[in-house]
């Protein structure tokens, strides 16, 4: 599907650079990150796993919010643990299957791909 012309070792360090950077807390930083690498590699599969993590950064955000609000009936404090559960548990299966699986870009299951 994708060319084999590309360097391997950059492709796993920009793939799972651009999963992991969600585990940065500075809002810039998480998601500055995917969008300098989607802008600067001419990789295919470095730029589809970029705008995947930029799609799952802005799904965590979404949710985020609309749990927050939900608080306000209690049931939004079970919804943002788990959905601190996936937080930390969705970017790390990515980074393994990014430097496991080169060839593929990784797919984050349940999100909605606004990019």
């Amino acid at each position: 599907m994708y060319d084999k012309t590309y360097d391997m070792d950059k492709r796993k360090l920009l793939s799972a650079l651009s999963h992991g950077s969600i585990f940065f807390s500075l809002l810039g930083i998480s998601i500055g990150i995917p969008i300098a690498i989607l802008l600067v590699s001419d990789d295919p599969v470095v730029k589809d796993n970029a705008k995947e993590a930029l799609n799952f950064h802005l799904n965590v955000w979404l949710y985020g919010i609309i749990f927050g609000i939900l608080t306000w009936v209690l049931i939004g404090f079970l919804l943002l643990g788990i959905l601190q559960i996936v937080n930390l548990v969705m970017p790390t299966l990515a980074i393994l299957h990014c430097l496991s699986n080169t060839e593929q870009p990784y797919r984050y299951p349940f999100i909605f791909r606004l990019l």
